[in-house]
């Protein structure tokens, strides 16, 4: 099933997407699904993030080929870092590259894990039962700020830093997945979940040992290689086998 949140003009609502249409649910899909009969072409809607998390726990130096590419050392373990949930946007909303501060910011596709229930140190053999679903994210980074500060809270923590969508799927196996990433059509990343070095079941918990995690928390799982810069009036697509394609346009901030 696919749950989106989407705006007809009058306010934003919850609705479950097939074939080209959006169906309104009631209330708050975490809870059982109640359809109002409200159904929209999709092409007449806008759709917004499909969640509002409280946190987007990031993983990085997911992928060893990533690791590499930028001279890093793959981790034994995990390595989280935070992005605030006023960098979350949705697809079709803009990238706001802020030219007065960076001159090089960088596009990451990735797979989003989105958490459906109160839960902290979950075993890694109940994970399935503490997620949600998945979605398209794209953990967005000042490449030359986060080299300076060492660590990663300014390069990946601006507005606009973390576009999620089109939806979340929530019958998916996650485990090979492809996953593509282009800028205004030219493939720049394609790699498979099944490369993952610490896959989700690890990763969720690992994070839920650390920090509660409730319902809509999103953990990015990391990225594969072939990161590269974003310039201003770039088109770039996220996509996952399964899922769909994430696509968001780069504006200046400025």
């Amino acid at each position: 099933m696919r749950i989106a949140r989407f705006s007809t003009g009058e306010g934003v609502s919850f609705g479950v997407v097939e074939d080209e249409f959006i169906s309104t649910v009631a209330g708050h899909p975490f809870n059982q699904i109640q359809f109002t009969g409200e159904r929209f072409p999709l092409a007449e809607v806008r759709l917004v993030a499909p969640m509002l998390p409280s946190k987007v726990v990031a993983i990085g130096r997911n992928y060893a080929e990533h690791a590499a590419e930028l001279g890093n050392e793959v981790p034994e373990e995990p390595l989280i870092f935070m992005k605030p949930s006023t960098s979350v946007i949705g697809p079709g909303e803009s990238i706001a590259y802020p030219t007065s501060l960076s001159q090089r910011v960088d596009f990451e596709g990735e797979l989003a894990v989105v958490i459906g229930r109160l839960c902290r140190e979950v075993p890694a053999e109940r994970v399935k039962d503490v997620i949600f679903g998945y979605a398209c994210a794209n953990d967005v980074t000042a490449r030359d700020l986060q080299k300076k500060d060492v660590q990663f809270t300014r390069a990946k923590g601006f507005d606009t830093f973390c576009p999620i969508g089109p939806w979340i799927e929530t019958d998916l196996d996650p485990s090979d997945l492809a996953l593509t990433t282009t800028v205004n059509g030219d493939v720049r990343q394609s790699g498979r979940t099944s490369q993952l070095i610490h896959d989700i079941p690890a990763l969720v918990s690992y994070v839920s040992a650390v920090m509660t995690l409730i319902p809509g928390d999103v953990i990015l799982t990391g990225t594969p290689a072939g990161v590269g810069p974003m310039e201003v009036g770039d088109e770039v697509s996220v996509g996952i086998e399964g899922i769909g394609t994430l696509t968001n346009k780069v504006v200046s901030r400025d």
